[in-house]
């Protein structure tokens, strides 16, 4: 038997082995993933719920024509300024880690009048579908149980 046949190489026998407890790179990643991902979606939807309720806030004229089946500037002005300012309180105890179940489930539900009212005066559009995905991350922060950086009492 000639040395290259059946023996182990000198290569072989000195690779080092990872102990069982220590996970490799991808299992590492994944782990990271699944702990802070739903704190990375919740802080994201509580900057989009932010950014929208700040410009409702600040050119409260500008969303008015999304406001279905009112009439009277005024009271379409004071519509799109309260919901602003909901969208903001919802998106500080969002990012604050303030009852974060409970913030997604009402988050659900003005994206689901947001939706509604987008799809009844302009019909299935790339704005639609944004909120559609927008609405998605919502449901799915309504059912995690596990978040960090919350505040609890």
């Amino acid at each position: 038997m000639t040395p290259h046949q059946g023996a182990p190489s000198a290569r072989a026998t000195t690779r080092r082995q990872r102990p069982a407890s220590q996970p490799g790179p991808g299992e590492w990643a994944g782990q990271l993933a699944a702990e802070w991902a739903p704190t990375v979606g919740r802080v994201l939807l509580g900057l989009v719920l932010a950014w929208f309720g700040y410009h409702e806030l600040v050119q409260p004229s500008v969303w008015t024509g999304y406001v279905p089946v009112v009439s009277g500037s005024t009271l379409l002005v004071l519509l799109v300024l309260a919901h602003g300012w909901l969208l903001l309180v919802l998106a500080v105890a969002l990012v604050a880690g303030i009852a974060v179940r409970a913030v997604a489930a009402v988050s659900v539900l003005f994206l689901l009048q947001i939706v509604a009212s987008l799809t009844m005066s302009n019909g299935l559009s790339d704005l639609v579908l944004r909120d559609v995905g927008v609405l998605g991350l919502a449901v799915c922060l309504t059912a995690t149980t596990r978040q960090r950086l919350v505040l609890r009492g």
